[in-house]
């Protein structure tokens, strides 16, 4: 059964994320043709790239990311639950990708985010990245407003709007993590 990592994408305090990704995992967890577990960067605490080699030489040195390559080489494609930060991903998301390679390769990606534009520049930038880590990013997106999709700012309560979206990702995600396979051997 295909893999699919929902990875928490911010580790601020107050930090909205979680909300957000449990309820990706909760209407995820309906579906019978994946697996569905939520992965918080928060729960790795990673400082700052520190490892000495690039990480396409896959020659890790410190616990902190070997256990993060082992979490994420587990998977057979993510979904990225990403706030938007001036116009781009979390640092912390940034960051946390930027320390492996080959864990990240013939995979599928998608992405839920949030902020005052729905978070739409952030994902521009990671499907970028995606490019990179040979990552397949769909098409489909979630973009959650701050405006509409939080009361007062604080409290996640997404429109029943974004369930069409989020299930038309997750099919996307699913079907492509599944296409991809055969290249991950």
């Amino acid at each position: 059964m295909i893999k699919i990592a929902i990875i928490v994408g911010s580790t601020r305090p107050g930090r909205k994320a979680p909300a957000v990704a449990q309820w990706v995992y909760d209407a995820a967890s309906q579906r019978t043709d994946a697996t569905f577990e939520i992965v918080d960067l928060l729960a790795f605490d990673l400082p700052l790239l520190d490892e000495p080699m690039p990480p396409a030489m896959g020659k890790y040195t410190k616990p902190h990311t070997i256990a993060w390559s082992e979490k994420i080489a587990a998977f057979d494609g993510y979904v990225f639950v990403t706030p938007e930060y001036n116009h781009g991903p979390s640092g912390a998301l940034k960051n946390a990708i930027d320390f492996l390679y080959r864990e990240w390769n013939n995979k599928a990606a998608g992405f839920v985010a949030y902020g005052s534009a729905g978070g739409t520049r952030a994902v521009e930038q990671l499907r970028l990245i995606m490019a990179e880590l040979q990552i397949a990013d769909v098409r489909g997106q979630v973009a959650l407003s701050l405006y509409t999709d939080f009361e007062n700012f604080a409290t996640f309560k997404p429109a029943p709007v974004h369930a069409k979206p989020l299930a038309a990702m997750l099919d996307q995600v699913v079907a492509w993590a599944t296409a991809l396979k055969p290249l991950r051997g």
